[in-house]
């Protein structure tokens, strides 16, 4: 029998503490998620690893926009993995492309070195890069546990032929994670269409702001944006998606 997995990515203590609760096996701790995510703070990755019964690995990305780094940047991501090694985080989730969009062999060999005996998860840099195939390869030979990937689209329900093709090619040596776009509504058919066992979702809601006083004049990021409206974690999604990878233990 499959054993399925659900990995929340989570973007504050609020959403890990739902994916927690509604049951969640992993979360990818991160911030900025409007950035695509970035890397969260020792404060949040120290109190998100206390949370009970569920796997915590942690997000490194220095700033939005590519994945091709300067040495600099590198440095940080190295100094950024020892830090939440040390808090107690169950593995990272990082990536780094060159110029080419192949896989950097010699970053990433630094960042899971850095990483010692924690999992390491190759993040959706992968979805830019120049030769899927020849990446996976890439990320086997580097000893990466996972790949989170749409299959190279705009959503994981769009890339399902690239997942199912990379699942086969990985033949186990490679844990091959779709997400982006992920819900309850479609995560079955994702698992059941490309043959992973594993899957990525925010499970995010609308939440508004408790503030009573709003000075709707003064913006503190775009302009556009509702700064009294945030999307965090929801229990009822995640336990919607746990119920979803339940119905495929019992109906495969």
């Amino acid at each position: 029998m499959k054993v399925y997995r659900l990995e929340i990515c989570a973007g504050s203590y609020e959403s890990a503490c739902a994916a927690c609760e509604g049951g969640a096996d992993r979360i990818e701790l991160c911030s900025g998620l409007s950035e695509g995510g970035l890397t969260p703070s020792a404060g949040l990755v120290r109190a998100a690893v206390a949370l009970p019964g569920m796997k915590k690995h942690v997000l490194i990305r220095p700033r939005g926009g590519d994945f091709l780094y300067t040495p600099s940047e590198v440095d940080i991501m190295e100094d950024d993995i020892r830090t939440v090694r040390e808090l107690g985080a169950d593995g990272v989730v990082v990536g780094a492309l060159t110029a080419d969009g192949d896989i950097d062999m010699p970053v990433l060999e630094r960042l899971r070195r850095a990483a010692g005996t924690m999992s390491v998860t190759f993040h959706r840099a992968f979805d830019v890069c120049a030769d899927a195939g020849k990446a996976l390869e890439q990320l086997i030979a580097a000893g990466c546990d996972r790949v989170l990937t749409s299959g190279q689209a705009r959503s994981a329900t769009e890339g399902t032929g690239v997942l199912s093709r990379l699942v086969r090619q990985a033949r186990g040596r490679i844990v091959v994670m779709p997400g982006c776009g992920v819900t309850p509504a479609n995560a079955a058919a994702v698992l059941r269409s490309t043959g992973a066992t594993e899957i990525h979702a925010s499970a995010r809601a609308s939440f508004c702001s408790a503030m009573r006083f709003r000075n709707e004049r003064a913006k503190m990021g775009q302009p556009d944006r509702d700064e009294y409206e945030r999307m965090e974690t929801s229990v009822q999604l995640v336990r919607e998606l746990v119920s979803e990878l339940d119905s495929l233990r019992k109906y495969p």
